[in-house]
């Protein structure tokens, strides 16, 4: 199973849109460097499927990667089927799911001016394990522990 990162997304803040950077650093234990989500927890990366964005548009709403707060935007692997312990090498790092979806809090920037948000649903949050430089255009790939390519055992 392989996708393709689409857009790097970093913000400044908690709880609004972030900006496509096209490139950035995954830092072990963190998140991505400079991203106001970074630290020491289990959602340090949040993932989304270029699929979810574009089902939004579709109902009308103007919305591009990172306007639901997610910092990989990716193409070609469905995120929302790995389950949680699942490895994925994205550009020179590796990160471990740790969460499907999650519920929007309240007053959320993203939810007020799109008025739905698909990261309940399709979004999935990792802790970076091995650290590395991630770019638009980097493969996403299933590994196992070793690093090596490795399967999904279904949900």
């Amino acid at each position: 199973m392989e996708g393709r990162i689409v857009a790097v997304c970093r913000s400044d803040e908690k709880g609004t849109r972030k900006r496509d950077i096209g490139s950035g650093v995954l830092v072990e234990g963190f998140g991505l460097e400079g991203d106001a989500h970074g630290g020491g927890w289990h959602r340090q990366v949040s993932l989304l499927s270029l699929d979810g964005i574009e089902e939004m548009r579709r109902l009308g709403l103007d919305v591009g990667p990172g306007d639901f707060a997610e910092n990989l935007t990716v193409e070609g692997l469905d995120l929302s089927s790995l389950p949680v312990g699942t490895r994925l090498r994205v550009g020179e790092a590796v990160i471990e799911v740790t969460q499907i979806g999650k519920d929007c809090h309240v007053g959320c920037d993203i939810f007020r001016k799109v008025g739905r948000c698909i990261m309940p649903r399709e979004g999935i949050f990792a802790k970076v394990v091995a650290g590395g430089r991630v770019n638009n255009g980097d493969p996403v790939v299933v590994v196992g522990e070793n690093g090596l390519p490795g399967k999904v055992e279904p949900r």
